[in-house]
């Protein structure tokens, strides 16, 4: 067993999981044991994950120096990091939130912020978050780096320093070991509990972040917190309580013993005196009543399920069901959202011969709904029906949202393109005007009497071909204005309809391209456009949408365009037809992505420039919209190579075919 053991110890499935903490509820050790929400959580996500945690303990600035060594044993530690700034490592999604707080001696005024802090000597634990927060700011106070927030402690009972800057769970355990300190104002500093490791183990973070996630969405992670955190509640001193439990758990333990001796006695006795036919019937009696109560309350709790739950067997029998919405089942017009009638006998024994779950969306009128079909033993299979129709109309609205936020960040380029032209009409008609003044003294008798009579500086005939000029630079400048403004106009239009049209893919791009064009000014960029022009079915507005932030995003990649041409990025962009149907293709010789960065680009609130204003709706709306337009998105990139999108939608023939497919088979 001890071979075995080290042999497993040894694998590359352990994860080395180190602890610092003795603070409950995070990770401490009590009677030989480790616990805590940090040790449960890391456990139950090593469970899901396949590997075995192995805890360590060490001290703060160990495990700090550990997670920044490649050639370490420690895979993984929890740290708090404050929330607007990463370190400088591989790290997880958030864990729990967390706040620091100033902490002075009892008597001593209250710290307001940290102006409060000026000329003071504040202690600070060396690598802690407060550390990684005021790293690279101007400090106008006296720092004084301990190695613990006890060392701060006790400098502050000794005078050493005036002000400890503590985080709030081990604040919390240490104050009732010093009551002479107390908490001396509100959060200056927001963290959170993150997972951390050194980006050797990149892999390893994104299957823990990966568990992580499913345990928010199961609801697991919410019981771990209300076990370990409480709610509506302070959490007590897990050791101390534990320790009492003990004892308690003894005193019980010998009643309990001593409750058997007794039973024990009694059960003989009786033994002695009943017949086995009584005893058998009792017996029977009280398992008829546990199996009762037992189905009584399986029952009451699937009744009392928010849910529809309905079971089916594979010819569409309904056997049992707590909903009311079953016809919805049954209903010509219940549809998946793409188009395809539910067909509810084929859908079951479909999931039932491929033992497979299906979860889908689907639309009822003006409702929407997600109907979800598990396989259970015995050729049955249940249904969970629920209403969605609130969900949906807020997808709705973020896509929306996103959109004017495109909007919004375009206006800055259409003023400026609007001032030009401004400027062009404003000169034009003060040329006409001046030499109009002029012109209105003069007559072809008059030039005759006087050959040197000038307007506005010139002769008269070079003076009206400036004038003509003049006025085709007002027409011209006019146009380009209209054409600038009704293009943002149809772009800030909400969508009115689904119903596509067919639309010239070339006009598409360059719509889009005037749109961006104080965007695009400083970069190289370049156009190459099929001709003739591709023809798509479509809707003119999302395409827009879509071109405009995808150009967008390769303007962020791209460095501008400076005077050394060969030092500055591309940009292009290509319409082309084959025999698969039509294409657009956007290329950009920028930063790129790395292939996990690549993996997420359409998940919605997934960005990478979240500091710099990003809210992660752009490509999972582009890609939504590139979706009802039967088309395919592809995304190519490499680290300093830039990137590749490629839209490639169907022909306007096989556009309509599958248009009216769809049709029939909801008309059926």
């Amino acid at each position: 067993m001890f071979s075995t053991a080290v042999e497993a110890w040894q694998t590359d499935e352990n994860i080395i999981f180190g602890v610092h903490s003795k603070t409950a509820p995070l990770e401490w050790r009590n009677n030989g044991v480790d616990q805590g929400f940090h040790l449960e959580l890391m456990s139950r996500i090593g469970q899901m994950t396949g590997k075995r945690i192995v805890v360590r303990r060490k001290t703060f600035q160990q495990l700090l120096a550990d997670v920044h060594d490649d050639t370490s044993p420690i895979d993984v530690i929890a740290v708090v990091s404050p929330i607007t700034i990463d370190r400088q490592l591989s790290q997880s999604d958030p864990i729990y939130a967390t706040h620091a707080k100033a902490y002075t001696l009892q008597g001593k005024a209250f710290v307001h912020g940290w102006h409060d802090l000026i000329g003071k000597r504040v202690a600070i634990k060396k690598g802690a978050f407060v550390d990684v927060y005021l790293s690279g700011q101007a400090q106008e106070f006296q720092r004084v780096d301990v190695d613990l927030y006890e060392t701060g402690f006790q400098q502050l009972i000794s005078g050493d320093v005036d002000v400890v800057l503590a985080e709030n769970f081990v604040a919390r355990r240490l104050q009732p070991l010093y009551p002479s300190i107390r908490s001396s104002s509100d959060p200056l500093i927001y963290g959170a509990f993150n997972f951390v490791s050194n980006h050797k183990n990149a892999r390893l973070m994104a299957e823990i972040n990966d568990a992580l996630r499913q345990l928010k969405l199961s609801g697991e992670y919410d019981r771990l917190v209300n076990k370990w955190f409480g709610t509506g509640r302070e959490k007590v001193d897990l050791s101390n309580t534990q320790q009492r439990m003990f004892w308690l758990a003894i005193l019980v333990s010998v009643i309990s013993a001593l409750g058997m001796l007794l039973t024990g006695y009694i059960s003989r006795s009786l033994h002695k005196r009943t017949l086995a036919l009584n005893l058998e019937l009792a017996q029977r009696k009280r398992a008829e009543h546990q199996i009762s109560s037992l189905s009584k309350q399986f029952q009451s709790v699937l009744d009392g399920i928010p849910h529809g739950v309905t079971l089916f067997n594979r010819e569409g029998k309904r056997l049992w069901s707590n909903d009311n919405n079953n016809e919805l089942l049954t209903s010509s017009e219940l549809h998946f959202t793409h188009g395809d009638t539910f067909q509810l006998n084929s859908t079951l024994v479909q999931v039932l011969d491929n033992q497979t779950s299906l979860i889908a969306d689907m639309a009822y009128r003006t409702q929407f709904w997600q109907i979800q079909i598990h396989p259970i033993g015995n050729d049955q299979a249940v249904i969970l029906l629920e209403e969605a129709t609130e969900q949906h109309n807020l997808r709705q609205a973020n896509d929306e949202a996103s959109r004017l936020a495109s909007l919004g960040e375009l206006s800055a380029g259409i003023a400026h393109e609007i001032n030009n032209p401004t400027g062009i009409i404003i000169h034009s008609i003060a040329f006409f005007n001046h030499a109009l003044k002029d012109l209105q003294q003069a007559t072809d008798a008059y030039q005759k009497q006087n050959p040197f009579w000038l307007i506005a500086g010139l002769e008269p005939n070079r003076a009206m071909t400036e004038l003509q000029l003049s006025s085709l630079s007002i027409e011209e400048g006019a146009k380009r204005i209209s054409r600038i403004v009704n293009d943002l106009k149809r772009y800030a239009l909400p969508t009115i309809t689904t119903e596509h049209q067919l639309l010239d893919l070339n006009q598409v791009v360059k719509v889009s391209l005037r749109l961006t064009a104080n965007q695009t000014k400083i970069f190289r960029l370049s156009t190459q456009l099929n001709e003739p022009a591709p023809m798509i079915m479509g809707d003119a507005q999302q395409l827009h949408q879509v071109l405009i932030n995808l150009i967008q995003n390769a303007c962020h990649a791209c460095k501008p365009a400076t005077g050394d041409d060969s030092d500055s990025d591309t940009i292009s962009i290509e319409t082309s037809t084959s025999e698969d149907g039509v294409s657009l293709t956007i290329r950009d010789t920028g930063t790129g992505m790395d292939s996990t960065t690549l993996q997420r680009i359409t998940e919605p609130f997934f960005t990478t420039r979240r500091s710099c204003g990003g809210s992660g709706l752009g490509l999972s709306v582009c890609s939504r919209i590139i979706k009802e337009h039967m088309a395919e998105m592809q995304f190519s990139s490499r680290l300093g190579q830039g990137t590749c999108i490629k839209i490639q939608f169907l022909s306007v023939s096989d556009s309509i075919k599958t248009l009216k497919l769809l049709s029939l088979e909801q008309d059926t």
